[in-house]
């Protein structure tokens, strides 16, 4: 079962279950999804969907940070329990000790020796972590061990 055919699964099933918080996440996200099928006009993968979907968890923390920082808490929680819907559609995130794992076998297997390399190795992990860690820590961490 495709990650999109899960979405539409579990929308079914908000709707049954009169979910109205995870219901509007899940559509929030199926139209995303849809939106981005239509304007290239190609079905997504499981991988494009997972960057979906961890770009819209990225714009909610975004708006959490905001909401919090104006005095705003009820906009704050309603982002949070979006993020929480989404993120449970997403595999389980990398350990840090899995994290250093992949970056030193993308090292080694791009014989990556300067900065000038940082490219290749972030070109060999990206598909491997997408969805499962935040790329700018990975960015951070490829940083440490390149420099």
């Amino acid at each position: 079962m495709t990650l999109t055919e899960q979405l539409k699964d579990a929308m079914k099933q908000a709707m049954i279950a009169k979910d109205k918080v995870r219901l509007g996440t899940i559509r929030m996200a199926l139209a995303a999804i849809k939106q981005i099928e239509v304007d290239t006009r190609e079905t997504l993968d499981d991988t494009q969907v997972l960057a979906v979907l961890t770009k819209m968890v990225k714009q909610r923390r975004d708006a959490i940070e905001q909401y919090t920082a104006a005095g705003r808490e009820e906009l704050a929680q309603a982002e949070a329990a979006e993020v929480e819907v989404i993120e449970s559609f997403l595999p389980q995130p990398l350990t840090e000790a899995e994290i250093a794992t992949l970056i030193d076998e993308a090292v080694a297997a791009t014989g990556a020796s300067s900065m000038a390399d940082m490219g290749k190795v972030m070109g060999a992990l990206k598909p491997k972590v997408q969805g499962k860690a935040d790329m700018g820590a990975v960015s951070a961490l490829i940083k440490a061990k390149l420099q």
